[in-house]
């Protein structure tokens, strides 16, 4: 077998076996196989109300949309007709670490280990960044497969880490005793959005694409819900996280416009 037909073989089973991973983790996180579901694990730092940067519980739904997109990518890859794409090989062992460092996330949440959960989510943004990056450099948007199992699931899934990393810190920080993270007005907490925001802009100016725009926008306004709607109430940070997706929204769409444009003047 040839080198790089062996290699995008050995690449096309990690993929999948990080992705299976992933999703036992999950169920495990979840509580369905006997875990503690992650909202009351390690003493509830990550229950909708642990925080003022927590959202409301409704927003944890898009991870079944981020898993769903993980499996039918993983799937996809391994048809045989999708071994040797370059598009495979530039993001496959990204998709792979990110599901990896996922699990290695849950791991953490049930075994109390706050800090390190911390620290697994922001290498988790990084290597999503990353894959992101490499997803747009492509020179056209490619086939609906490609768009929407590659820069859907991947752009919702950067576009909800980077609302989770600011939530994970607040969490960490709040259950070592900082009680600015727990309680209004939190101001840190507003500092550590804008961060967030900072970052989801750059995504999309970056891409232009409305996936990561999608997931941003929908962690922010369920922070902002539930931080007018129950305690610990924030007004501060519910409105400084709605002025953000909006921000979020307008950049993505003016990044989109702007490469329409420059795609029609090619052609």
């Amino acid at each position: 077998m040839p080198p790089m037909e062996r290699s995008d073989r050995v690449r096309r089973i990690v993929v999948a076996l990080t992705v299976l991973g992933a999703v036992v983790g999950a169920l495990f996180g979840s509580g369905l196989l006997g875990g503690t579901a992650v909202s009351e694990a390690a003493g509830g730092a990550f229950a909708a109300d642990a925080t003022v940067l927590a959202p409301a519980g409704t927003a944890f739904i898009i991870w079944s949309v981020i898993y769903l997109g993980l499996v039918l990518y993983a799937l996809w890859q391994l048809v045989p007709a999708q071994a040797v794409k370059p598009l495979h090989r530039s993001v496959g062992y990204g998709v792979a670490a990110s599901a990896l460092l996922n699990a290695v996330w849950i791991a953490c949440i049930q075994a109390w280990r706050i800090a390190e959960s911390f620290v697994i989510i922001i290498i988790l943004l990084g290597v999503l960044l990353v894959t992101f990056v490499r997803v747009c450099r492509r020179s056209r948007r490619g086939t609906i497969a490609e768009i929407v199992l590659v820069d859907g699931t991947i752009g919702l899934y950067l576009g909800w880490v980077t609302i989770a990393a600011a939530a994970n810190l607040a969490a960490w920080l709040a259950s070592i005793g900082l009680d600015a993270w727990a309680e209004a007005p939190g101001t840190p907490g507003v500092v550590t959005l804008i961060g967030a925001g900072l970052i989801a802009v750059f995504t999309a100016w970056r891409g232009g694409r409305w996936a990561p725009m999608v997931a941003t926008c929908w962690g922010l306004v369920w922070i902002a819900v539930a931080r007018w709607a129950q305690a610990p109430a924030a007004p501060v940070v519910a409105a400084t996280a709605v002025v953000l997706a909006a921000v979020v929204l307008a950049a993505t769409v003016l990044r989109f416009w702007s490469r329409s444009k420059d795609t029609a003047h090619e052609s």
